[in-house]
């Protein structure tokens, strides 16, 4: 089995890599920069300077780096920005809608013309974007930057379903990285292992669901 993953060289991106190759699979680590437990996890082929908010980039380096077609792709890169009412920045919000809800749909444009028959596109949110599941409010950037991919990655779902092709929303868990400031309550080789199960198990019957890593099913 041949599985992409986008943002591969720390955190959730570096545990999922490490997993799949645990479990056979040829991975290929797409970031923008690589890192030396990336390197020491050899993976079958390390892609950098792959930035995901520039499609055009992003498609030349998909097309002329001699890769196989993919039965899984994850889109794991993504940022949090601390964002209130009473600091509501303009900035940091659109930023946070640039790399959380535009990039995934890039990527999943430019693997488009690389995804094998049946294959399986899995995309890292947030149940930060849930909008039923919101009891804390703030966060106003990361919430409605991951609401936002939520709902674009069940469009695309529908679109890509003719093709064989099935979309999973997926969230990772409170996760002790570098992004929560290593406050979570899960580590990446726990969260890495429950997603790949999940991308695994599911099938087109589940194509624009949204799961938390512990295979509960979550509400918009």
């Amino acid at each position: 089995m041949n599985v992409a993953v986008i943002g591969s060289n720390r955190g959730i991106g570096l545990a999922l890599v490490k997993e799949l190759k645990s479990q056979g699979a040829q991975v290929y680590a797409f970031c923008r920069q690589s890192s030396e437990e990336l390197k020491e996890a050899k993976p079958a082929m390390i892609i950098e300077d792959f930035e995901v908010t520039d499609f055009d980039k992003m498609k030349s380096k998909i097309s002329s780096s001699g890769l196989p077609t993919f039965d899984q792709v994850y889109h794991v890169s993504g940022i949090m920005r601390s964002s209130t009412l009473a600091e509501f920045d303009i900035d940091g919000i659109k930023k946070q809608f640039e790399v959380n809800s535009v990039a995934p749909m890039l990527s999943a444009k430019a693997f488009l013309p690389k995804l094998a028959e049946n294959s399986k596109l899995g995309l890292v949110t947030s149940r930060m974007g849930s909008i039923e599941d919101n009891d804390s409010g703030g966060s106003y950037g990361y919430r409605m930057s991951k609401a936002a991919l939520n709902a674009a990655g069940k469009s695309l779902s529908v679109d890509l379903k003719e093709q064989g092709i099935t979309v999973l929303l997926l969230h990772p868990g409170w996760v002790k990285t570098d992004m929560t400031s290593q406050s979570g309550l899960v580590e990446t080789d726990e969260s890495a292992r429950n997603l790949v199960k999940i991308m695994n198990e599911k099938s087109m019957d589940d194509t624009g669901t949204f799961w938390h890593m512990n295979g509960e099913r979550l509400p918009w």
